[in-house]
């Protein structure tokens, strides 16, 4: 199911609160992949902060990315996300967190929910 060294995101066009998000379909979001060591750095600090949905549905809210299974992340938290991977210092130098940047950025905009496929 899920890759062991990585976590995924991506971006849902149309939210389903009915639906369960629990199906692993990262190329439907168009995932970037970023190192999970990575990801675990964020979710002991700026991420515990950011309100989210685990369990591929909404029943379960919480705080930060449940790193063991799936997480949607609403719009109201992008800019919590984007501040966390926007000040980490390895963002400028690597390629899977300047495109997850992106992606968070563009999911802002167009005011959308992301998935994350934990590791």
């Amino acid at each position: 199911m899920f890759k062991g060294d990585r976590c995924e995101f991506g971006i849902i066009d149309v939210i389903d609160k009915n639906k369960d998000y629990c199906e692993y379909e990262p190329e439907k979001y168009d995932c970037v992949y970023v190192n999970c060591d990575i990801v675990l750095d964020w979710c002991e600090e700026g991420l515990k902060q950011m309100k989210t949905y685990i369990g591929g549905g909404f029943e379960k809210s919480f705080y930060g990315l449940d790193v063991n299974g799936v997480s949607l992340i609403p719009p109201e938290s992008l800019h919590v996300f984007e501040k966390v991977v926007e000040s980490d210092p390895r963002t400028k130098e690597d390629q899977s967190l300047k495109e997850l940047l992106e992606k968070i950025k563009k999911a802002k905009e167009e005011n959308k929910y992301m998935i994350c496929y934990g590791v």
